[in-house]
């Protein structure tokens, strides 16, 4: 049984490589971990050598197909456990992710898919994140940064990347939730920002570095 950290690694190493064929860089997968290259890399040779990760010198690191499916796995008990924390739990999105952190490491099998089973197989976390199956397959959603949508255009908001709980609560306040529609009014490139309207709510202006944390579901 894996330990929580090499869990904790395996996971991250798979949401850094998601998008990209290259090699995740230690200090990246550092700066990821709070901890310092060293220790990183101390870890991932580690993981080399048990083959759950491909690791080269001065290049970095990706999961092998082993490791790749452990990770999965824990991102599926992570993201089912934030979504029952919220839904039946009734704690705030933006508070979940820290408790969902200690939890997915103690949690069983059995309980795990009774609550898959209680909040009805979903496929999303309340951040919008895909949860993996029970086989460890991961919808493709073909998504678009809010970033780079023209004035004019309509979509609906399906994912937020970044979970720090400052950013959860501002966009929560902006009304970027995932699932809300939203319409594009204006982009200003000068200062960085663009103007949206979200369904019934008032338009509201973010920077575009904002933006790039939301992603969309385009409007056909």
């Amino acid at each position: 049984m894996p330990t929580s950290t090499v869990e904790d690694y395996l996971k991250q190493l798979y949401i850094e490589q998601s998008g990209t064929t290259e090699l995740v860089a230690m200090g990246k997968l550092a700066s990821a971990m709070g901890v310092v290259p060293g220790t990183a890399t101390v870890m991932i040779k580690t993981l080399a050598e048990a083959g759950l990760v491909h690791y080269e010198s001065r290049s970095g690191a990706r999961l092998t197909d082993g490791g790749e499916k452990l990770a999965l796995s824990v991102l599926r008990r992570h993201r089912l456990v934030e979504l029952f924390l919220v839904k039946v739990l009734g704690l705030d999105w933006s508070e979940v992710h820290a408790e969902a952190e200690e939890l997915e490491h103690a949690i069983s099998d059995k309980v795990l898919e009774r609550i898959d089973a209680l909040l009805d197989h979903p496929t999303v976390d309340p951040h919008g994140d895909p949860i993996p199956t029970v086989l460890g397959t991961v919808a493709d959603a073909r998504l678009h940064t809010l970033s780079l949508l023209e004035a004019g255009e309509s979509a609906t908001i399906a994912r937020v990347t970044d979970q720090a709980p400052a950013f959860l609560q501002f966009v929560d306040r902006c009304g970027l939730t995932p699932g809300a529609s939203i319409t594009i009014n204006q982009r200003d490139e000068s200062a960085d920002a663009i103007t949206v309207t979200p369904e019934n709510r008032k338009k509201t202006t973010i920077g575009l570095s904002a933006a790039e944390k939301i992603l969309v579901r385009k409007t056909p």
